[in-house]
C-alpha cells in the first residue's frame, strides 16, 4: 500500500490571474466538471460531424504520466487527441498550448482554463523557466501532456520541423512520448477558418517511445525531437475523405 503524503497544490497562494496563467495551475471541482462536460460534447461532435476514427488506442500506456503529441494543423487538434485518450486519463491531461493565442484576451484565458485546462507556452520570454517546471511536474505527478512540437499550425498542410523543447521535457528520463499522427483536420479546419467542414478525421497512435540514455543537452534534445518527428512524418495510415 502506498504511504499517504500531503502535499499543497502547486498554484497555492497565486492570485487568480497569475493562476490562469501559469503551468503551475491546478484542477478545482468547477474546472473538472465544465472540462468532462466539454470533452464528452467534443467526442460527440467529432464522431458524428468529422465520422472520426481512432486507431492504435492499445498503445497508450496504462497509467500516467506520458506525453502525447502530433502534427498540427488546426484548432481542432486538441480535442483529436483528448479524444484519443479514455476518459479516466482526461482529468490529468493538460494541453500545452500558444500564450499568445490562447490566453491573450479574458475570454479565451477563461475557456482555456475552464474547459481544455490548457497551460500556457509563451513564444517569448522565461521559456526555459517554464518547460523546467512542466519538467518537473511530468516527473512528480501523474499527468498527460498534449503537445504539437511544431510549434504553431501549418499554413500549407504541410508538417513543418520539430521544435527541440519536446526533448527539454523527457531527455534522460523513463516518460514515455506517445507520437500521433492526424489527418483531415488542416481540410476541415486550417487557419483562417471559422466554420469546420465535414471532412473525415482520423488519429494513429504510435507505440510509445522512451529516451533514458539520451542527454538532457541541446544535442540530445533535437536528436529526441527528430526520431519523434521521422515516426510521425511516416507513411499516411489512412486516405482523407
Amino acid at each position: 500500500m502506498d504511504q499517504w503524503e500531503y502535499r499543497p497544490a502547486r498554484d497555492f497562494g497565486l492570485p487568480l490571474r497569475r493562476r490562469l496563467l501559469s503551468v503551475r495551475r491546478e484542477n478545482g471541482l468547477v474546472s473538472s466538471l465544465t472540462r468532462h462536460a466539454w470533452w464528452i460534447g467534443s467526442g460527440l461532435y467529432l464522431r458524428s460531424y468529422h465520422r472520426l476514427v481512432v486507431r492504435g488506442r492499445e498503445h497508450l500506456p496504462a497509467r500516467p504520466p506520458f506525453i502525447m503529441i502530433a502534427n498540427h494543423a488546426s484548432h481542432l487538434d486538441i480535442m483529436l487527441l483528448a479524444a484519443g485518450l479514455p476518459m479516466r486519463f482526461r482529468e490529468c491531461a493538460y494541453p500545452i498550448a500558444a500564450g499568445d493565442t490562447f490566453f491573450e484576451t479574458p475570454a479565451r484565458r477563461l475557456f482555456s482554463w475552464m474547459m481544455l485546462s490548457a497551460l500556457p507556452m509563451w513564444r517569448k520570454g522565461s521559456v526555459r523557466h517554464a518547460i523546467d517546471d512542466l519538467r518537473t511536474r511530468l516527473l512528480e505527478n501523474p499527468v498527460v501532456y498534449l503537445l504539437f512540437p511544431e510549434g504553431t499550425r501549418t499554413r500549407t498542410g504541410d508538417m513543418s520541423a520539430f521544435r527541440p523543447g519536446l526533448g527539454m521535457l523527457v531527455a534522460g528520463t523513463e516518460i514515455p512520448v506517445v507520437p500521433c499522427r492526424i489527418e483531415g483536420a488542416f481540410r476541415s479546419l486550417p487557419p483562417g477558418s471559422f466554420v469546420p467542414r465535414p471532412y473525415k478525421l482520423h488519429l494513429t497512435i504510435a507505440p510509445p517511445m522512451c529516451f533514458p540514455a539520451i542527454a538532457n543537452d541541446r544535442a540530445g534534445w533535437k536528436r529526441i525531437a527528430g526520431e519523434l518527428e521521422q515516426v510521425i512524418r511516416g507513411p499516411s495510415a489512412t486516405p482523407e475523405a
